[in-house]
């Protein structure tokens, strides 16, 4: 593995087609184009929950997150799918690499949604209008079929400076088309979006509303040390977003070759003890490949072929990357008892797919093994320092030090320092 930097760009497209899995499988089963139909939650077992709902039945009242009692009580003829996300993140694998075709720089987000920097393409292509239709035609060339319609009809496109403007054209464009917001007009163009539209808990997006904010131009009036005291540094950047002020560039990620180790059961495997102890030897194996000497694990999956043609995945990422068999396993075998496989399984996979420079083992030269976790605490302490300075105005926070240790008198003893962050 050869490190390399990553490439970035200020200017964005996004791509995103909307239900991709379920887009997915109305193209491999054309009937359920006419159907009402719904896909099972992947990763919601039990008790089994809806995940993307079809048009016909979202106008029944089916919703997403809705268990199947209450979704078959609104919509008796409603078609249940069980989820193949093997597949859905192979026709995204075709996607990306469609796009990679028109820049490198692409950076995924979710299923069906990724984005695209366009730096430097105008002296290709010409203005957004020709680097958008670039981008559809070569979606359109890759063969992915997503829906009876094909792909270029429904995916949405938006561009702009920046990730969040590109994303809410995108959310504002119709099903095959695109939204271009050109540079100097984000400011007028986000004024009427929706609050929604912003990276928003429920609480914050509660007490906004209750302020009676409902519009990114609303938000964006506020005095933003208002919003600061009031909802500390992520109010800063809602505020930021909201006003146009900044502008997230594309950050390409540069595709690490992935190390791969598979296992076929002769016979299909349905008990967890059995899966557990498979991953186990899967991760040994996998952290024995030569490719990975002198890199830790951040990002894996574990996929799994199952009967009747199903399939099952689950990926994790490691806050701290690692190279310990115990440290790599514990995630998956939550996620396999949060959210086993829904049938038996006849081929097992475990792949590492991101990857940091280092190797725990090189801890043991340390002189001190708790100092990267001192530091850690160190920093979420200035962390939290700096939130208290910016909602109270004034430094709450404080040292004692030893000043008279020796003296009789209590007060001076010790004294009271400012915390400097």
């Amino acid at each position: 593995m050869i490190r390399t930097s990553h490439l970035t760009s200020d200017s964005a497209a996004c791509c995103w087609i909307p239900l991709f899995a379920l887009r997915c499988e109305t193209a491999r089963r054309p009937e359920l184009a006419s159907q009402s139909c719904a896909l099972l939650a992947p990763d919601h077992p039990r008790p089994p929950r809806v995940w993307q709902v079809s048009a016909l039945a979202r106008h029944a009242g089916v919703k997403p997150g809705m268990t199947l009692s209450q979704a078959i009580g609104l919509c008796p003829s409603l078609k249940l799918c069980e989820p193949d996300p093997v597949h859905y993140d192979e026709r995204f694998a075709q996607l990306l690499t469609a796009l990679a075709g028109v820049c490198p720089v692409v950076e995924p987000v979710e299923l069906g949604r990724t984005f695209v920097g366009t730096d430097g393409l105008e002296g290709l292509y010409g203005s957004p209008e020709r680097i958008v239709d670039q981008i559809r035609l070569r979606i359109a060339d890759c063969g992915l079929r997503i829906g009876s319609s094909g792909v270029e009809s429904a995916i949405r496109v938006g561009w702009g400076r920046g990730k969040f403007v590109a994303w809410v054209a995108a959310n504002r464009a119709r099903q095959g088309e695109a939204v271009i917001v050109r540079p100097g007009e984000e400011g007028r163009f986000l004024a009427s979006q929706p609050l929604g539209v912003l990276p928003l808990d429920p609480d914050t997006y509660r007490r906004l509303r209750q302020l009676g904010i409902k519009t990114l131009g609303a938000l964006a009036a506020l005095p933003e040390d208002a919003v600061v005291s009031q909802f500390g540094r992520p109010g800063r950047e809602l505020w930021q977003l909201a006003a146009g002020r900044i502008a997230e560039p594309v950050v390409g990620r540069v595709a690490p070759e992935p190390i791969i180790a598979a296992l076929t059961f002769f016979s299909p495997v349905a008990g967890r003890e059995l899966l557990e102890l498979a991953l186990d030897h899967l991760i040994v194996r996998a952290l024995k490949d030569p490719r990975r000497s002198g890199w830790r694990v951040q990002v894996m999956r574990a996929r799994a072929e199952l009967e009747q043609g199903a399939s099952w995945l689950v990926e994790t990422r490691l806050k701290e990357p690692s190279a310990s068999r115990e440290r790599l396993l514990a995630p998956l075998k939550t996620q396999l008892e949060r959210s086993p496989p829904a049938g038996a399984v006849e081929r097992l996979v475990v792949e590492f797919t991101g990857f940091a420079p280092g190797t725990t083992e090189l801890q043991l030269f340390a002189r001190d093994a708790n100092a990267a976790a001192r530091a850690g605490r160190r920093r979420a302490l200035q962390s939290a320092a700096e939130e208290i300075k910016l909602r109270i105005k004034r430094p709450m926070l404080y040292h004692i030090i030893a000043v008279q240790p020796w003296s009789r008198l209590p007060e001076r003893r010790y004294a009271l320092i400012d915390y400097e962050t």
